[in-house]
């Protein structure tokens, strides 16, 4: 699958520099989603946002969503007729919307994606509690990876360019 055709869906405040997303568009080329606002995410207008890049991209997509992103790639997939294009979602540390302090992220889409997808999450995310995520990756009809004690999955937990993250998205797109 060709490099442009991989979004990276950073969550709440982006991915920073040392984010395993910024890596991974440094060196394999994927592109990143800019949404509009990143410190105050209004859900409709990253919905807008994302059906927008999806519209302007030809071809098939797969989309790498990282924590509020994962709750994007949900409800864009509920408002969507692009949703064929997309071969697979690589969802990792989602948060548990029950607990976030944002206006209209609390109300999760219901049912299960249209397309594959694989949802990992750490046992020890201060985001959400393990038994969440995978409610929420069963709900999604997502597979399931534990990632081990790696916080959020983010900078802050030193993964680097997280090889193992990318070798569960080559796994996801060889199925």
């Amino acid at each position: 699958m060709d490099a442009a055709d991989v979004l990276l869906l950073p969550g709440w405040h982006g991915s920073g520099p040392q984010h395993w997303q910024t890596l991974w568009e440094r060196q394999h080329g994927y592109r990143r989603v800019e949404q509009h606002d990143w410190e105050q995410p209004l859900r409709g207008d990253w919905v807008a946002r994302l059906q927008d890049v999806v519209l302007s991209r030809p071809g098939p997509l797969v989309l790498v969503a990282h924590s509020l992103a994962c709750l994007l790639v949900a409800a864009w997939a509920a408002a969507s007729r692009e949703t064929l294009r997309v071969r697979a979602a690589l969802l990792v540390a989602p948060p548990d919307p029950a607990q976030l302090p944002l206006h209209g992220w609390s109300r999760l889409s219901p049912g299960p994606l249209p397309f594959r997808s694989l949802t990992v999450a750490s046992r020890n995310d201060p985001f959400c509690q393990p038994g969440r995520a995978r409610m929420l990756a069963a709900g999604w009809g997502s597979g399931f990876v534990e990632a081990g004690d790696a916080g959020h999955l983010n900078a802050d937990s030193s993964l680097g360019s997280w090889p193992e993250g990318h070798a569960l998205l080559q796994a996801l797109l060889k199925d």
